[in-house]
């Protein structure tokens, strides 16, 4: 069965960016309470990513603008992230991939299972490569940094951190002083 690929014309990247903006802060931008986050702080709206990751319309758009992000990168075969926020992405995103520039998929766990094979780092990855890893929200880039220790153990060059919103709260700083560029889809300011 032969793979199509779908032509990534500037109307259509503008189309999938604009819609899955819409999506975001209508499926997955709560703004009522005050949030406790990953990093400690707290918060006046949080981005529960879930339910646009997991919805079929959204996990194509961003999967679509991802592998557009990676597709002038030939040397990078391999993307993951830490559970959960990047399970549903990674996923999205192997799927996606076949018709252009086939990438194989992986999680970090935040702890090991302690049965089975008790892998930190589960899918296909091979120790030595060059990964881009995944994040559905950054905000310090704390959660982000664990799941580059993890792959840097392995011989891994972390190429890049790509990340469906960046709160603007430090991850960009934090990666770059491990040498890292974070790649965000959309920034804080362009939700609220």
């Amino acid at each position: 069965m032969a793979h199509v690929a779908v032509k990534a014309t500037p109307q259509r990247r503008s189309f999938g960016k604009t819609r899955l903006l819409e999506i975001i802060k209508n499926r997955s931008l709560l703004r009522e309470g005050e949030f406790k986050l990953a990093s400690g702080a707290t918060s006046k709206y949080y981005l529960d990513m879930k339910p646009t990751t997991f919805d079929p319309e959204g996990a194509t758009l961003i999967a679509e603008i991802i592998c557009e992000m990676i597709a002038g990168d030939p040397e990078v075969r391999y993307i993951g992230g830490l559970e959960l926020g990047a399970v549903p992405v990674v996923a999205a995103c192997c799927v996606i991939s076949l018709s252009n520039h086939p990438l194989q998929g992986f999680v970090v766990r935040k702890e090991r299972k302690g049965h089975g094979t008790n892998k930190k780092i589960d899918g296909n990855f091979e120790g030595g490569a060059t990964v881009i890893l995944l994040d559905d929200v950054t905000t310090s880039g704390g959660s982000v940094l664990e799941a580059v220790a993890a792959v840097r153990a392995h011989g891994c060059t972390v190429k890049r951190v790509i990340t469906i919103v960046d709160r603007q709260e430090g991850a960009s700083e934090n990666l770059a002083k491990e040498g890292i560029e974070l790649s965000p889809i959309f920034q804080r300011d362009e939700l609220l």
